[in-house]
């Protein structure tokens, strides 16, 4: 039996994932009382149990101690029994706009601020995520991505880090990615606004990506930035960082950057170890 617990912070997307495990096969119980946990966990591994997929939620409640949970799982590890732990975490900003978007109140903000609901909640949390199997960060994850994720790791059993890329453009004008853990500038690359055709058009175009890859210097400079990034990412793996945000800007972030960020996530894509995404992030703006 494939047993999963599923937690992690409260609107971190705990729920989403449960459901799209279920829709993976699994055998979903979120809600439990902590208290039958153990004898849950007794009766599904039962010989002759037709169950062979679980995945049990658990989460921080006002109304009881989370420490009883990780009581109880250990002492299910020291019985014998195997499980694998998945930790839904966001960023800070990204779970107070969630809840102010659905008016939901934090399970432990009782004065109603919702920042320092997070903060108990990160610091009552701390050592289940430190010993979790996966983490995944949802914070500019939608459902679809993490549907990949998922599958990736339970359908698929792909050998899994817990590291998600993000591989983003972005304009120089618009102000550098705040986020932004490294940050690549090639402005020094022809710039295809200049050509009446393909001003019109963005990196996603074949006339902007024909145009920006017909220098030399364009291929030399994306072999040398893929070579350096996977260096980096085992490293980033190894001191047990879960998120990493490459980004590569040109001056409105809609010709050169998003031809780069477009080639250089379809190379680290085929590598498969971990998560990664891409993310234009000016491409919508209006008259750039």
């Amino acid at each position: 039996m494939r047993f999963v617990v599923v937690t992690g912070m409260s609107g971190g997307g705990k729920r989403t994932a449960l459901k799209l495990l279920e829709d993976a096969g699994f055998y979903c119980v979120d809600n439990l009382p902590v208290s039958l946990v153990e004898k849950f966990v007794e009766l599904i591994a039962m010989p002759g149990s037709e169950i062979s997929k679980v995945a049990l939620g658990l989460d921080v409640r006002a109304d009881q101690n989370f420490t009883d949970a990780t009581r109880i799982l250990e002492q299910l590890k020291e019985k014998g029994y195997k499980f694998e732990i998945l930790f839904m975490d966001s960023d800070d900003s990204a779970l107070i706009k969630r809840y102010k978007e659905t008016r939901r109140v934090h399970p432990l903000a009782a004065d109603g601020r919702v920042e320092d609901g997070i903060q108990k909640e990160r610091k009552i949390l701390e050592t289940i995520r430190k010993n979790s199997d996966y983490v995944i960060d949802t914070s500019n994850l939608l459902v679809r991505e993490l549907k990949e994720e998922l599958d990736r790791i339970f359908v698929q059993n792909e050998e899994y880090n817990s590291l998600m890329v993000t591989v983003m453009s972005f304009g120089f004008k618009h102000g550098i990615p705040a986020d932004a853990d490294l940050v690549f500038d090639v402005r020094f690359l022809p710039n295809p606004y200049y050509i009446e055709e393909l001003k019109p058009q963005t990196g996603n175009d074949k006339g902007v990506q024909d145009y920006v890859m017909s220098f030399p210097e364009t291929g030399i400079f994306l072999d040398k930035l893929t070579d350096m990034i996977q260096f980096l990412i085992p490293n980033y793996i190894k001191e047990g960082k879960y998120r990493l945000v490459i980004a590569i800007g040109c001056t409105g972030g809609k010709h050169r950057s998003v031809t780069l960020a477009n080639k250089l996530y379809e190379r680290l894509k085929a590598e498969g170890h971990y998560g990664i995404k891409l993310y234009h992030r000016d491409v919508p703006r209006e008259g750039i």
